[in-house]
């Protein structure tokens, strides 16, 4: 994925120490902050963050693509997050995800759509601006998004929830383009629109292109009053209800050039809108969030709340909760046990205390650390908006009148120094240097107005207003306290693994936070915790370890062994008892076709299949007529095993248990019958009677066994060949030995042989190879992998206008998969989040293709090729080495796609010519540009038969 400049507007107090405690890049963030005093809107706040970047980042690639996230703001209704600003709220983990991360929070979550939405931009697109305060999430797949000047996305929502936001009006008989836009209109008018029009609510997601950028910062500039303030030009310019209101075929503002702008409405597909710009919605978000699924095999963890509605990250609790405490959040705090809570409740940045303390309901507590060892006092009510005058009687402060509040205390609104027309610029909130007088103030201004020390304490302290915390609090403290607790959690949260997230979450991430703070890895799981748990725990500690440059291999070999072991679990349940089942002289034919994956590869590789199931859209084919892969199956007079290669030159004769079972070498030739016939009942530990030696089975049996191996195509290929060639043993040997195996039954049988070899390796390439045609093979979560196979029409493959256009070149590199999948494994036990998302993504991805494929649509099919590779690049930039690069570049102007099949790094490669005519360019090009003496095309066809088994 290409890096795109990310420009935030941030608090003031946040803008230099974002980078620090963000942990990210200055070469691919930006942030400042609005001129302090000066309301610009989003349009005029848009002008200034472009123009600050410039003025700082002279040498900044220009033309770059961009996310703009406005987040500034007093955030009046969210106090606990004002100092550090509603985009960096921490987000609880979800209870039905995995890959999250404990130190998550809204930009985080937030950014992963932005950028979605802008790599499937158009050039000229160039610009998206967001809101900071919004979680927006995409259930399906992003639409193409069309060539305009201001593209923008909504939502269909129930017509009272639009009353209060912009809205979309489009003309139904042109649904794509924005007729009008109206700001927070009445459901008497949107009755009278729904006769003719549509309308989608706004959700702020706006992709802007140079044409739209330059008229908005034109929009947003005034007249030159001769002041030199470098924001002296700039006035309040709102893009939704200004800017927006003058786009459209019908605009509601009459401006030349903006009326003249083209614009394009998109519903987001699945769109899901939780905004979290109030102390109500960061609760009422969240648990829409968290209850988004109740299917309990997606929840990995056992516990059950009290009350759905209660959230503690970064915390230390010594306190219980019942279904009463509705709507409690406590983050960054310690909450002792002489506290008693209620409902509506947020706390906030509390340090350790011994306190007694009785929080009234709808009462919340959050205290901000400042420089010099003092700490800033805020209670305040739930539902408070921090607006009024002192002196109003409609000014709420902790869900009273402020005026009552005051009364309640023995104070008046007379004789403050301060301003006194708005609540959030009052001196309210008391700075102390420990946590008992912190203590003793807290439940004066909360509980016990009567507390003479606790008034004291009040009128004696200095006092800070809403606004001057936020301007005053020392960020770094506050994100030191909240990694202190975090450390603290991370060990609880892995002693109680059964009742936690902890091993949902992103465990690569994990592994850095214990290496960081010195952390001893967590205890190796009992025998009896659950098979997968289990897996992510030998390889969490495996990477612990090798972050602390200790011994890792144990772990990680124990983590791939507790795989194969439940993979094979089934195998051994089910030993065979093979009989002869051919005539003495007879010879058993086994062949079959080799498979391109173009949609959904790694998506059927455990463990990843095991827990989300895969999506793999997948062809079989033969090579220059033929089907590649042959095996011969025939009697032999000797009470032995004779193995041959014909393509390798080899031979083997095997005579006893111990030299069948030795399979698992990598490379050598007959790893792959020895395995095969080991699941076919010729070990002990798969057989379902007992013999003394191979001999003495072999003599029961009737005769010995010689197995002749011929792949006609090179090693290494990516066409799923030894997997196949697998299944084509175990068919062939099915047939020979009267084990009465199918298909499925063959193919799953090749993934427990593969794990029998240590190379590991998913399901799609023996079904690809084993079913002919071309197909969407499908699964659902669990150890045992059965796909649900829909074929697709061939149409696309084999008739004359397209058949031609699918080439296939040997680039006479080879490579072993096992290394990119051992690596890519990796990060499937341990939840990478970055995998997990291009994962999910190409399950998706591998859908879109299946339909192109029914829509006979081959310009769709070959740019999702395209696309495909483009995931796998992304997924392990191992897969495309630079001498591959090198033949792509030679002939990419003459494809609508191309890749390498199965793992990459080397072997064939599936190329999809534009037309018959670019197909002959190509062959042309890399004939006469051959990489190296063994490079060349193959003749390809699509196998209608998949693998065949017959007798002489």
């Amino acid at each position: 994925m290409a890096t795109m400049q990310k420009m935030l507007s941030l608090p003031p107090n946040l803008v230099s120490a974002f980078y620090e405690l963000e942990k990210v890049d200055p070469k691919e963030w930006f942030c400042t902050s609005d001129p302090v005093g000066v309301k610009l809107g989003s349009g005029g706040g848009t002008a200034w963050l472009l123009r600050e970047w410039a003025r700082c980042r002279q040498n900044a690639d220009k033309t770059e693509k961009r996310i703009l996230l406005h987040a500034g703001g007093q955030s009046r209704r969210l106090p606990s997050y004002a100092p550090s600003g509603k985009i960096l709220t921490p987000i609880p983990v979800f209870r039905w995800a995995r890959g999250q991360r404990l130190g998550q929070n809204l930009l985080s979550l937030q950014l992963s759509l932005y950028e979605k939405i802008m790599e499937r931009a158009p050039e000229k697109l160039r610009t998206l601006i967001a809101s900071g305060d919004v979680y927006i999430r995409a259930e399906e797949s992003l639409q193409d998004i069309p060539e305009a000047d201001v593209v923008c996305y909504g939502l269909w929502v129930d017509p009272v929830l639009a009353t209060h936001h912009g809205v979309f009006v489009s003309d139904r008989k042109q649904p794509e383009a924005l007729d009008f836009m109206l700001q927070k209109p009445t459901l008497a008018e949107l009755g009278q629109l729904s006769k003719t029009h549509l309308f989608l609510m706004d959700i702020g997601i706006w992709i802007l292109s140079d044409r739209a950028v330059d008229l908005l910062v034109k929009r947003s500039q005034k007249p030159d009053d001769g002041s030199r303030k470098p924001y002296s030009d700039l006035r309040y310019y709102d893009l939704y209800s200004d800017f927006g209101l003058a786009l459209g075929n019908h605009p509601r503002i009459a401006d030349e050039e903006l009326n003249a702008l083209s614009v394009a409405i998109l519903p987001l597909p699945g769109g899901e809108f939780y905004h979290y710009g109030t102390s109500r919605e960061l609760l009422s978000s969240t648990v829409t969030l968290q209850n988004k699924v109740y299917d309990q095999r997606q929840i990995i963890h056992r516990k059950m709340k009290p009350n759905p509605a209660i959230f503690v990250q970064n915390a230390e609790i010594h306190v219980g909760f019942s279904s009463d405490n509705d709507n409690v959040w406590i983050e960054n705090s310690f909450v002792g046990e002489r506290w008693k809570l209620g409902k509506r409740q947020i706390i906030t940045g509390v340090p350790y205390n011994n306190w007694e303390l009785e929080l009234p309901d709808g009462v919340c507590v959050d205290i901000v650390p400042l420089s010099d060892a003092r700490w800033a006092v805020r209670p305040y009510g739930f539902d408070d908006v921090f607006k009024g005058d002192l002196k109003d009687e409609k000014t709420m402060f902790l869900g009273k009148p402020f005026l009552r509040w005051l009364d309640e205390r023995g104070l008046t609104a007379e004789g403050w120094s301060e301003r006194t027309d708005d609540l959030q610029a009052a001196s309210l909130f008391p700075v102390v240097s420990d946590a008992e007088q912190m203590g003793k103030v807290l439940n004066w201004m909360v509980t016990d107005p009567m507390s003479k020390e606790g008034k004291d304490i009040w009128l004696q302290s200095e006092r800070l207003s809403a606004d001057e915390i936020s301007a005053q609090a020392d960020l770094r403290l506050l994100y030191a306290q909240r990694e202190s607790f975090r450390k603290k959690n991370l060990e609880t949260l892995a002693a109680n693994y059964e009742k936690s997230v902890f091993y949902q979450l992103d465990l690569d991430d994990i592994a850095g936070e214990f290496a960081h703070y010195g952390l001893p890895a967590p205890e190796l799981l009992p025998d009896d915790a659950p098979l997968m748990q289990r897996i992510h725990n030998r390889m969490l500690r495996a990477r612990i370890e090798k972050l602390g440059e200790k011994d890792f291999k144990t772990d990680e070999q124990g983590a791939f062994a507790l795989l194969r072991e439940g993979l094979l679990a089934d195998m051994y349940a089910k030993k065979s008892r093979p009989h002869l089942n051919v005539y003495s002289d007879q010879i058993v034919w086994g062949r079959s076709p080799v498979r391109i994956d173009v949609a959904g590869g790694w998506t059927d590789t455990p463990p990843y299949s095991l827990f989300a199931g895969g999506n793999v859209v997948n062809m079989a084919i033969e090579l220059n007529g033929q089907p590649p892969l042959q095996v011969y199956v025939k009697p032999c007079k000797e009470l032995r095993i004779v193995l041959r290669s014909i393509d390798m030159g080899a031979m083997e004769v095997v005579s006893t248990f111990d030299e069948l079972q030795d399979y698992r070498q990598v490379g050598s030739p007959f790893s792959i019958p020895k395995a095969a016939l080991a699941l076919a009942g010729f070990v002990p530990a798969f057989s379902e009677v007992t013999y003394p030696s191979l001999e003495k089975q072999l003599e029961a049996f009737g005769t010995g066994i010689e197995i002749t191996l011929l792949s006609a195509i090179p090693a290494g290929s990516g066409l799923g060949t030894s997997s196949i060639l697998a299944s084509t043993v175990l068919g062939s040997l099915s047939d020979f030995c009267g084990l009465a195996w199918d298909k499925n039954e063959i193919c799953r049988r090749t993934l427990a042989l593969e794990q029998l070899l240590t190379t590991g390796g998913g399901w799609q390439d023996q079904y690809g190879g084993v079913l002919q045609g071309v197909k969407l093979l499908q699964t659902e979560p669990g150890f045992i992998q059965n796909p649900l196979v829909r074929w697709l029409p061939d149409h696309l493959f084999t008739h004359p206008e397209f058949r031609a256009c699918h080439l296939l070149y040997y680039t006479g590199i080879t490579r072993t998969a096992k290394e990119i999948l051992a690596e890519i494994v990796r990060c499937m036990f341990l939840n990478s989040s970055v995998h997990l998302d291009l994962l999910a993504e190409m399950k998706t991805h591998a859908l879109e293709m299946a339909e192109a494929i029914q829509r006979n649509d081959f310009d769709a099919f070959g740019r999702m090729v395209g696309k495909t590779w483009k995931q796998n690049k992304a997924l392990d930039s191992g897969t495309n080495p630079p001498a591959v690069e090198q033949i792509i570049n030679l002939i990419k102007d003459y494809t609508l796609g191309c890749k390498l099949p199965g793992a990459g790094g080397g072997g064939y490669l599936y190329m999809v010519a534009k037309d018959p005519q670019a197909a002959l360019h190509i062959r042309e090009l890399l004939t006469r540009h051959a990489p190296n003496p063994r490079a060349r095309f193959v003749e390809m066809s699509l196998s209608n038969l998949g693998f065949q088994v017959s007798r002489s």
